[in-house]
């Protein structure tokens, strides 16, 4: 997960108290990543674009419907809670974003608890990804939602907080439970002969997965709408470079609707993309996909030469795993 924010309070002109119809939020973030902060939904519409001031400061003042929200540094996010009345101030290094953040004011203390949970949110997700079965797992999902249910049940948070809390880890726990399915549902298609696929090549013609024969494949199933997708680019171009030569070949599929046939085509020409761009014929329910449970992306795949899969779910090209998993295949 990401982190880092702030919010509320407003002070009335005249002379006393706290606005209770507005949040109030500072932000001191040493080594910032851009000039602009910005408070979303969880949708990811922006609410509240907030400009760097002349000493260095992030500053302002709006009105909120109280809940959870995202704020985003321009590289990374992290969950805040947000509610009207309340003053708050953040202190981080976004060079050590998670780690480093830390809530003062009022509001701080649901604040520190979210900035918390996503530290321990990682462990839990390091050790889930390495259970077995449905059994181990199934005991790392209880001991996540306890631990998170004791913490709530302390005392002292701002009641909305205790059920908007609440619903984010059950709605965590079942996008882990949901994450391991798929893995477990992948590693059964590890080992076995990958589907094929027949699609519309950027460079012409179409391309079938068994002209690849006798190269290993490593594919990106992506969009042009998909800001992960157009996240993980310049690293796959990195790679791309790095093996150029070696018995490889780098497809990227694209899953764009019909529609936007002509907006992938300017953006393979646009972003001056490599390897092989080809456009999956029914999108998300094209084969390919549906035979590999795609139902979220980007993803990627590696196939051997003799068109075995060696990994449904592959490392992403900014995973340094994945250049130790390359080096070692393609010695």
């Amino acid at each position: 997960m990401k982190k880092i924010v702030f919010v509320l309070f407003a002070i009335i002109l005249a002379n006393t108290g706290l606005a209770q119809d507005k949040v109030t939020f500072h932000a001191d973030i040493a080594n910032r990543n851009g000039d602009a902060i910005f408070i979303k939904t969880p949708e990811g519409k922006t609410l509240k674009e907030i400009k760097v001031n002349d000493k260095g400061m992030f500053t302002s003042s709006f009105s909120v419907e109280s809940g959870l929200y995202l704020l985003f540094d321009g590289s990374e996010y992290t969950i805040v809670y947000l509610k009207n009345g309340f003053n708050i101030s953040l202190k981080m290094d976004a060079q050590n974003f998670d780690e480093s953040i830390f809530y003062t004011g009022k509001g701080e203390k649901e604040n520190n608890y979210l900035a918390q949970k996503s530290l321990v949110n990682e462990k839990y997700e390091a050790k889930m990804s390495e259970a077995k079965d449905e059994k181990s797992f199934a005991g790392l999902i209880e001991s996540f939602k306890k631990e998170f249910k004791d913490k709530l049940d302390s005392g002292g948070f701002d009641t909305d907080f205790v059920k908007e809390a609440n619903k984010l880890v059950e709605s965590e726990s079942k996008n882990m439970q949901a994450q391991f399915d798929v893995v477990m549902k992948m590693a059964k298609i590890n080992g076995s002969v990958a589907p094929t696929f027949n699609y519309e090549n950027f460079a012409g013609g179409k391309t079938k997965l068994e002209d690849l024969r006798g190269k290993y494949v490593y594919i990106d199933v992506w969009a042009t709408w998909c800001g992960p997708c157009r996240g993980e680019i310049p690293s796959l171009a990195r790679i791309e470079e790095k093996y150029k030569g070696k018995n490889i070949a780098f497809v990227s599929i694209s899953v764009d609707e019909d529609k936007d046939h002509d907006k992938w085509k300017k953006f393979v020409t646009d972003k001056q993309l490599g390897g092989i761009q080809l456009f999956a014929d029914k999108n998300w329910n094209s084969e390919f996909i549906t035979s590999f449970g795609i139902n979220s992306i980007p993803r990627f795949i590696l196939i051997d030469p003799k068109g075995i899969v060696i990994n449904a779910d592959a490392p992403r090209p900014s995973d340094p795993q994945l250049q130790e998993k390359l080096d070692s295949l393609l010695k």
